[in-house]
């Protein structure tokens, strides 16, 4: 697999909100992507672009808008469908040749790792996801998308084709000023140890879980 060119900047970052900081080849079993970093300023966390092709072209983008599941990613839990997700996405860019997953450092819908633990031990205990959160404080979904509109304005990214079943995410990015042209369902990976979830998911949460009959599951 080759390398892709390194894609410049189209616009420059906000410097008050997110910093590029520095791009390197990742291979991986699909395709060769190149891995964008960046981090805000404000909170230190780094956050990631795993990008595929000419993005930068001012056409509509396949994308992802993925956050950190470590769980699920990483420890390929079955607790969600976040891992098979992440793979999915990545697979259907590699096909398509272009494409991007913008991969955000909000682990556990907003309210980190540790506390996303105690959730799951809720969970076991028979509480589903939602009123998991609400039992130890915090929101149902505390993630936010405002502050990383500098990541599609240095690619020049205005219009997406995106892989998604959360309407959140599209209205959050319609906000930023980017055309979602088409959701694009992502229902991979139902199992018996997810199922409750992703019912809970959709009745309590509003995710679409369902998919289109003359769209293409992705």
């Amino acid at each position: 697999m080759s390398s892709t060119p390194h894609i410049q900047p189209a616009a420059p970052l906000d410097e008050e909100t997110l910093e590029y900081v520095t791009t390197c080849d990742l291979p991986t079993p699909w395709a060769t992507f190149q891995l964008h970093a960046f981090v805000d300023r404000l909170s230190g966390k780094e956050h990631l672009v795993m990008a595929l092709g000419a993005i930068d072209d001012g056409g509509e983008v396949l994308a992802r808008i993925h956050s950190e599941c470590l769980t699920g990613d990483a420890l390929f839990s079955q607790r969600c469908d976040c891992g098979a997700q992440l793979e999915a996405s990545l697979q259907k860019i590699a096909a398509l040749g272009r494409g991007a997953v913008f991969y955000l450092r909000q682990e556990g819908r907003g309210i980190g790792l540790i506390n996303k633990l105690r959730a799951y031990r809720l969970q076991d205990a028979g509480a589903d996801t939602v009123e998991a959160n609400r039992r130890l404080g915090f929101a149902d979904d505390q993630r936010t998308y405002r502050g990383f509109k500098p990541m599609f304005d240095y690619f020049g990214i205005r219009k997406v084709r995106l892989m998604t079943n959360n309407p959140r995410k599209v209205a959050a990015l319609e906000n930023l000023g980017i055309e979602v042209v088409e959701r694009l369902p992502l229902l991979v990976n139902r199992n018996p140890f997810n199922d409750h979830y992703l019912n809970t998911k959709e009745l309590k949460l509003g995710h679409l879980m369902s998919a289109p009959s003359d769209t293409e599951n992705f």
